[in-house]
């Protein structure tokens, strides 16, 4: 378990990480998740040690952490560059940490963990002779021959292109829950960090605006940032009506809706709308109706934008075999997920 109790990181008078704390289960991957500058870097290093706490405490493995230095903090990390040593072949690399500490069985080792990266047939070839994918695979095996407590990915799919990108982010979830490693991911794509993580750590501003499961953060969002960075939402407002036990009646653009409150009091709210979740039927009924102001076919589904009373929704429908022309008048209802109250 990698554990952070109230962590600060200060650099004069910026601070990069404020007051931050949260847990990693053992065998679990983690992502930090967040826009550039927003303190999810600083926390990664923080972790491997590359960065040293201005407060708080961080423990690996219930052992205190905070002031030893990296090579004792047994955590092996895949940087954004790979950071391969050109000169050296492919198997040269996989082996240097543990030849560097002595290692008789080196080689072996290294044999083994290309294997599992599936790229031993590769073992004699130079980085400069690989695709970006290739190294990155040699990356991980590098990282993994030093037998880490704590696997850290900084930004691991950022220079492949993006069918490479979803291939990779595949292979490395299959090798962490095979191995049942732990591993603290770095990433600013939504995407990525939806597909590949058990929890999601999402950062704004050095804090932590929200940690949950991928899909408690994407269908319950507890603010306004978290809505709009974790995918498309509309955000509209909304009346809160009085409490009926755990849901309460909403009142959006004079029709109502039934959700859960979360403890907001009666008033002005905001209502974030997930895209998929807004049906358009043309036939006339009664409730919420729009226009719609722009149709656009991308294969595998049909993007609408629609003008509402309760002002501009943009729609995704998988259905694209009775696309909706522009200028059509609709009428709009919610599914049941992906709808969800945050604070105005």
């Amino acid at each position: 378990m990698v554990e952070f109790k109230s962590v600060s990181k200060r650099y004069g008078d910026v601070t990069a990480v404020d007051d931050v704390s949260f847990s990693i289960e053992p065998g679990t991957l983690a992502t930090l998740l967040g826009p550039s500058g927003c303190g999810k870097t600083t926390t990664l290093r923080l972790i491997a040690g590359l960065e040293m706490v201005s407060a708080g405490t961080i423990t690996i493995g219930g052992r205190d952490v905070t002031s030893a230095p990296a090579s004792e903090r047994d955590v092996s990390m895949v940087f954004q560059s790979y950071a391969l040593f050109p000169h050296m072949n492919v198997l040269e690399n996989v082996a240097y940490g543990p030849t560097v500490s002595g290692d008789r069985a080196a080689k072996d080792k290294a044999i083994d963990k290309l294997r599992m990266v599936g790229l031993d047939a590769f073992a004699s070839r130079m980085p400069s002779e690989l695709s970006g994918g290739q190294q990155q695979r040699v990356a991980v095996a590098r990282a993994l021959v030093l037998e880490p407590q704590v696997l850290l990915f900084d930004e691991p799919l950022s220079n492949l292109d993006a069918k490479l990108r979803r291939r990779v982010r595949e292979e490395i979830r299959e090798l962490q829950q095979s191995l049942g490693l732990t591993v603290a991911y770095v990433t600013h794509d939504q995407q990525e960090a939806l597909a590949v993580s058990d929890r999601i750590i999402v950062m704004s501003n050095a804090r932590i605006a929200q940690i949950g499961a991928p899909r408690d953060l994407y269908e319950a969002p507890r603010d306004r940032f978290v809505a709009d960075f974790i995918g498309d939402a509309n955000l509209v407002e909304a009346e809160l009506g009085a409490h009926r036990g755990s849901r309460a009646q909403v009142r959006l653009g004079g029709v109502e809706i039934e959700l859960e409150h979360r403890g907001m009091a009666p008033g002005g709210v905001r209502i974030a709308i997930r895209p998929e979740s807004i049906v358009l039927k043309k036939e006339n009924s009664s409730g919420l109706r729009g226009t719609v102001r722009k149709a656009a076919y991308l294969g595998t589904h049909m993007e609408y934008t629609v003008e509402a009373p309760v002002g501009q929704l943009f729609v995704v429908d998988r259905d694209v075999s009775r696309p909706i022309a522009a200028g059509a008048e609709v009428a709009i209802t919610l599914s049941d997920h992906g709808v969800a109250l945050v604070p105005s």
